[in-house]
């Protein structure tokens, strides 16, 4: 996994290049992603194509239907390029490569994305809360940490105790965003 690093004072990267809130769906909600090799290739995906598209995800959980993420590009337009180029990126490897894994070539995997232009620093913090705690949300696990394809166990072992209290007592259940994908994670080749 690509080294991340946790922000020490967030607030300077909100702005109109700034942090985004992402999630992205496959088409029909399908289980494309559901067995954990899937969902291991996916992971790694967004956190190498975020990399070389200059990117920094601060927060991200993947599943079998849809993932979330919080992430900044660079300020300088020249180092790091646009969410659409990232994601049509991502988007198009794991769709050719879960495609190839089920005989189904040219097959629809991914449906659509949705970003949201953080601008408040409560609303920013609020993201990050929910994106770490997402597995639990969904009942995969019951601490956030021990779901390996999400940034929960990376944030609490990298980032201060103090960080992490404040973070997670952020409530999260009034944020308005599009969450009805009920992941799975099964032993389906």
């Amino acid at each position: 996994m690509p080294e991340q690093h946790w922000p020490h004072a967030p607030t300077h990267r909100l702005g109109a290049i700034g942090s985004y809130f992402v999630t992205a769906a496959t088409h029909g909600k399908a289980h494309h992603f559901r067995a954990a090799h899937r969902l291991e290739v996916l992971h790694r995906g967004l956190l190498t194509v975020a990399k070389a598209h200059g990117w920094h995800l601060e927060a991200w959980a993947v599943f079998s239907n849809h993932y979330h993420f919080v992430g900044y590009r660079p300020a300088d337009p020249e180092g790091g390029t646009t969410l659409p180029a990232m994601l049509r990126e991502l988007h198009s490897k794991t769709a050719v490569w879960v495609n190839g894994l089920d005989g189904e070539p040219g097959r629809q995997v991914w449906f659509n994305y949705w970003e949201t232009l953080l601008t408040v620093q409560v609303s920013y913090l609020t993201r990050l809360a929910y994106v770490h705690r997402n597995a639990v949300k969904h009942g995969l696990v019951q601490e956030a940490s021990a779901y390996p394809w999400c940034s929960a166990a990376w944030f609490e072992r990298t980032a201060s105790r103090a960080r992490v209290q404040s973070l997670y007592r952020l409530k999260t259940d009034r944020i308005a965003v599009d969450d009805d994908y009920q992941p799975v994670v099964d032993d389906s080749p």
